[in-house]
């Protein structure tokens, strides 16, 4: 494994982030999560393989997400400073707002069985709070010692600006990480956000690596559970699968190539364009070694070049036009 500091942070993390959507009760999010038996299998592996880092959400499966991620953890007898644990906070009721904040990072906390976050990360823009509002709840959360540094996830590079100057303005904490979507199927950050977030020394730690599986294969649909029922996924990725398609099958090719995985190459463009951990699910053990062997692989100027060369612009998926309707309590 290969370590990296997390922006300006000062935090080291593991150059794969263990994505932990995947762990949690199913039915209440999704239906191939994995349950606390498989939860704690997937988190032992990722510890031997060198990952440190592991990324989930007050959300994630209701919350059951968290509980895993922590009962695994403590199964493990792993020691709190071994760990870089992020978490999110939005889809909750009252959103960004400072009483929610509060509430949802305790409640996080309590699940996790821990007494502070490494990485505290606002899931998405609030339309409804003021920018004020919730960075001076972020910043009391890091001056407390809950958590020691924020982050930002999908949103519009004008939005994510307007916070960190917020933030600077005022003499508070800014984000040091943006988990955006980011991906070769879905490249629209590069003509903002990424930009802003070199400048800002902010690291890329991007959701959505292999675009839900579909850089990771030839065949679009795998059959899979997940393949059958995310949704998300699919609402994600399938509109554009005509265009998205080419670029597939150059991953097969340069693939080809190097003697490996799809998912390596798909994994190995990402570190070469200047990412610092992507946040990558597994649902098996074998696709988590699978990753791990991506830093092995380096690609040209030509390959990555050749990759790129099909990209046609999308939509904007991941950032929010305005808030959802609110979960009720």
């Amino acid at each position: 494994m290969e370590y990296t500091l997390l922006g300006h942070s000062g935090i080291q993390v593991s150059k794969l982030c263990c994505g932990c959507m995947s762990f949690g009760k199913a039915g209440l999010m999704h239906d191939w999560t994995l349950d606390p038996g498989a939860t704690t299998a997937m988190v032992r592996r990722a510890l031997d393989l060198g990952i440190n880092f592991f990324d989930t959400a007050n959300c994630y499966s209701k919350g059951t997400s968290e509980e895993y991620l922590g009962e695994a953890l403590g199964k493990l007898g792993v020691k709190r400073h071994d760990v870089v644990i992020a978490s999110k906070v939005y889809f909750n009721p009252g959103q960004l707002s400072r009483d929610a904040i509060r509430r949802e990072v305790e409640g996080s906390l309590k699940r996790l069985g821990t007494d502070y976050l490494d990485l505290y990360i606002i899931h998405r823009f609030d339309y409804g709070t003021s920018i004020l509002e919730t960075m001076e709840a972020l910043n009391e959360l890091v001056r407390e010692g809950k958590v020691r540094s924020l982050g930002a996830s999908a949103m519009y590079g004008y939005q994510f600006q307007d916070m960190q100057l917020v933030a600077r303005d005022n003499g508070w904490v800014p984000f040091t990480a943006m988990e955006n979507h980011y991906n070769l199927l879905y490249r629209e950050d590069e003509r903002e956000m990424i930009p802003i977030c070199r400048e800002m020394s902010v690291a890329l730690m991007p959701y959505s690596p292999l675009a839900a599986g579909r850089l990771a294969r030839l065949e679009w649909a795998d059959g899979t559970k997940r393949g059958e029922t995310d949704a998300v996924a699919k609402q994600k990725y399938d509109s554009t699968r005509e265009i998205d398609y080419p670029i597939v099958r150059r991953v097969a090719e340069i693939a080809g190539r190097h003697g490996v995985s799809m998912a390596r190459i798909a994994l190995a463009w990402l570190w070469a364009k200047g990412v610092a951990s992507p946040v990558f699910g597994a649902t098996s053990i074998s696709q988590l070694e699978d990753a791990c062997g991506a830093l092995d692989v380096k690609l040209t100027p030509d390959e990555i070049a050749y990759l790129e060369e099909p990209y046609r612009p999308h939509a904007v998926v991941g950032a929010l036009h305005e808030n959802p309707p609110e979960e009720k309590a």
